[in-house]
């Protein structure tokens, strides 16, 4: 029963965020018949396209999101040195966007944990991506890895404006979005997150994220997964 009704959440919610953008879809169609200024049509098949790619967007991470809890009962799990692997990662991110983010990686010790490569690789692309979108091309995105006794951690902290204080869990809800200013609309799912906290709560973890203020008032936003040392 819990399952059904965990099936039939996710249904209701993909027909929802599915609606939004076919009515804009219909809505500039219609339009378009109706209207002979040359900048208001060429507006107008911006919104569709804008719009077609929205709902490709949707229905790739919609699909993605219905395969996850299969997969997350049936791959399986191998120990894995975080060090090494998250320093791979970022290092493949650094010589992509080397002339546009300034991706820092540091750690504290040498945790091992028991998970899924391609899974936690996942969860860090979507925190990286996450950072990019939120920090600018002008400030640091900080990774680090350490451990103390049962746990090993992994953060990932950008200079970008807090989130409001009362959506510090929601930003993990399924479809939330609070994109920055600026970004085009629909660029992200709002999935990201909500993937992301599915796989760690499967490898026995934790995900949260809090906001930060220096002494010299610079806001930042850092995100934090724990896992069980192996």
């Amino acid at each position: 029963n819990e399952r059904l009704s965990a099936i039939e959440s996710f249904a209701a919610d993909v027909a929802h965020e599915l609606k939004n953008p076919l009515a804009s879809v219909r809505s500039a169609i219609e339009t378009l018949d109706k209207v002979s200024d040359k900048n208001k049509r060429d507006q107008l098949i911006k919104i569709i396209k804008d719009d077609i790619l929205r709902l490709d967007r949707l229905i790739t991470d919609i699909s993605a999101a219905s395969r996850l809890d299969a997969e997350l009962r049936r791959i399986e799990h191998s120990a894995i040195n975080l060090v090494d692997f998250i320093g791979e990662i970022v290092s493949g991110y650094q010589d992509r966007y080397k002339d546009k983010y300034d991706l820092r990686f540091s750690s504290d010790g040498n945790p091992r944990v028991l998970a899924n490569s391609g899974q936690l690789s996942q969860v860090l692309s979507n925190l990286i991506s996450n950072a990019f979108s939120f920090s600018g091309e002008d400030k640091p995105i900080t990774i680090d890895v350490w451990n103390d006794a049962h746990n090993a951690y992994i953060s990932v902290k950008n200079q970008g404006p807090h989130i409001p204080e009362n959506k510090l869990e929601q930003i993990f809800d399924r479809f939330y979005t609070e994109r920055p200013e600026g970004e085009t609309f629909g660029r992200h799912s709002g999935l990201g997150l909500s993937i992301s906290k599915q796989i760690v709560n499967a490898h026995n973890g934790t995900i949260h994220a809090e906001n930060l203020l220096d002494d010299n008032e610079q806001t930042s936003v850092l995100f934090t997964v724990t896992l069980p040392l192996y």
